[in-house]
Order: structure tokens, then C-alpha cells, then sequence
């Protein structure tokens, strides 16, 4: 089955080949602060993509999943600081291998008791667990969440930062894609896709939706805190405050809605658009510039309840309507 899904969007891959080449070569012809925008939107698509797995494709969806930003962030930042490694690369390679796991451990003891939950109590529960996981960063001494932790400089002196950090960003983010991609057009891809339309359904009919739930929320967390090591260290220093964002959250679930839920390219798209639209194109409105946001990202609701893949889909579908009717 997952040989013949990937036959069957072998054109896909290709063209996700020539994004990834491009994004390769985007440095050698952008300005710096292109360069941060683009980084931008490779964290913000790595996120989104990686809340899909689960939210997406299952329809759990989660308000919490900053939880795993900070604790992978953390884990790693902590570890890392305290190693005695001379290498500051093999270091950081232990460190983030050390938060993945972290992040892993915690979403399987968590995942059995949570995921008994579904709708908005899986939701507000999820949002729960992140806001219990700051306080507790910033609160006990250990953690070090309220002083912060200074991270070390990880890119050699021939890079400047902003494009070594890109590139780990693209490496992250093209990653998430790829295990989106084996887990949709896999068996278990189908198995979530019952999960979200009747779980009761899909239990009866042999779907083990208790496996593919926990398996999924689990990639899911590891995924989210890979992508949140990255992003502390290309801050340089990580506080609760830093990590702990419910903005995040928010944002990987507006990502998604606005491109497409339960797709992989409609949270790339989303999160394309939005970041273009409030770094760039509303990045000097300060004053209106949550207002405007705000009132686009309605108006794009109510024009297109499913995602602007889903609108597009209907406009292709209404023109097809229309030329079949004057066909002889």
C-alpha cells in the first residue's frame, strides 16, 4: 500500500524535489532579511506540518503542542550547557537526540490518559499540559526557565548565523514532510482518516485506533520539540517565556485551517502566506497591523471554510461542471 501511494503522487515528490533544490540555492541570491523570513516560514510549515499528523489527520486537535516546543527546547538546551564535550557540534547533535527522546517519552505516558479524550476536551486538556509544563520551567530553579540558559554558538565562522540556522530549518522541516507524506499515503494514513471521520466506526472494523493514535501523537510530540531545539538555539538563549508561546499553538492550527486541514500542502501554504503577509507586506503597519490580520484571516474563513486547497478544488470542480454542459 505505501509503494502504490507513492506511485500515485510520484509527481508530488517531484515537485517537492525542486522546492527542496530551490530552497537549497535561496540563500546564495536572498538578502539577509529574506533569509530570516524564509527560516520563518520553515519553522512555521515544520510545526504546522507536524500538528497535521496528528490534528489533521485524525482530527485531534490539539491547543497545546507548544508543550513539546519547550520541553524538547529545554531538555536539550539543559543537557547541552552541562556536558563536558569539547565539540560544540557533537554536543548539540547529543543534546538534540537527548530532547527528541525527552519529548517522546513524555507523549507516551501522557498519550493513553489524554487521548481517552476527543473534541474540545482533548483540545483544552492538551493546552493544559503546556500551560502546566511552563509553569513548572519557570518555577523550579533547576530548569532555569525564569533566568533563561545561554546557548552556545553552533555556526562556523565561514556561515553567517541567520543561514546556518536556515539550513537546519530546512533540513527539520523537509524531514517532518517526508514522515507526513509515508504516514498519509500509508495504511495507517486510512486507519487516522477513519479515526476522523467515526472512530467508533473504524474501532469495529479492525482499525487499531488506540496503536495509530498514541503512535501518531508520539511522532508528532518528537517532531514538534526537533523543530523547537532548532528554533531556541537560533535565538540563542531559551526562557519559558521564549518556548512556552500559546501563539505557537494558535498558530499551527490557523496555518493548516487556512491552507487546507488534513492536507500536507494547505499547512505549507498557510503558513507561506501568513508570514509573507505580517512580516513583509503588513511588517511596517505596527499600528493596524493585528487588525488587518485579524479581518483577512475571517474573510478567508468565510470564502473558503475549507482552506484555500479546498477552494481552489471547487472552482476547478465548477469549471469542469460548466464545459461539460456545452459539450455535444
Amino acid at each position: 500500500m505505501l509503494v502504490d501511494g507513492i506511485r500515485a503522487h510520484r509527481w508530488w515528490l517531484v515537485g517537492a524535489g525542486i522546492g527542496l533544490i530551490a530552497l537549497s540555492l535561496a540563500p546564495l541570491f536572498l538578502m539577509p532579511f529574506h533569509v530570516r523570513v524564509v527560516q520563518q516560514i520553515l519553522f512555521s510549515a515544520g510545526l504546522a506540518v507536524a500538528w497535521t499528523i496528528l490534528g489533521g489527520f485524525a482530527g485531534y486537535w490539539s491547543f497545546g503542542n507548544t508543550a513539546f516546543i519547550g520541553l524538547g527546547a529545554f531538555a536539550a538546551g539543559l543537557l547541552e550547557t552541562n556536558i563536558a564535550i569539547d565539540s560544540p557540534t557533537l554536543a548539540f547533535v547529543l543534546a538534540t537526540l537527548f530532547g527528541c527522546a525527552v519529548c517522546a517519552a513524555v507523549a507516551a505516558l501522557l498519550a493513553y490518559p489524554i487521548l481517552r479524550l476527543r473534541g474540545i476536551y482533548f483540545a483544552i486538556a492538551m493546552l493544559g499540559v503546556s500551560q502546566v509544563l511552563g509553569e513548572l520551567t519557570n518555577n523550579i530553579d533547576a530548569f532555569k526557565g525564569s533566568l533563561g540558559i545561554i546557548l552556545p554558538k553552533l555556526a562556523p565562522a565561514a556561515m553567517e548565523p541567520q543561514v546556518f540556522y536556515y539550513y537546519l530549518f530546512l533540513v527539520a522541516a523537509a524531514g517532518t514532510l517526508l514522515v507526513g507524506f509515508l504516514v498519509k499515503v500509508g495504511r495507517i494514513g486510512y486507519g487516522l482518516l477513519a479515526i476522523r471521520e467515526d472512530e467508533d466506526t473504524a474501532r469495529m472494523l479492525g482499525v487499531p485506533t488506540e496503536r495509530y493514535k498514541i503512535g501518531m501523537f508520539v511522532v508528532s510530540a518528537t517532531l514538534t520539540g526537533l523543530l523547537g531545539i532548532i528554533y531556541a538555539h537560533s535565538l540563542g538563549y531559551i526562557t519559558s517565556g521564549s518556548v512556552y508561546r500559546t501563539d505557537f499553538s494558535l498558530n499551527m492550527i490557523v496555518y493548516s485551517l487556512l491552507g487546507g486541514i488534513g492536507t500536507l500542502a494547505g499547512p505549507i501554504l498557510g503558513s507561506f502566506l501568513m508570514v509573507v503577509l505580517t512580516q513583509v507586506v503588513l511588517g511596517r503597519l505596527l499600528d493596524i497591523h493585528m487588525f488587518i490580520t485579524g479581518a483577512l484571516l475571517v474573510a478567508m474563513v468565510m470564502l473558503a471554510p475549507r482552506g484555500l486547497l479546498g477552494f481552489a478544488e471547487n472552482l476547478v470542480r465548477r469549471r469542469g461542471a460548466g464545459l461539460r454542459t456545452v459539450e455535444p
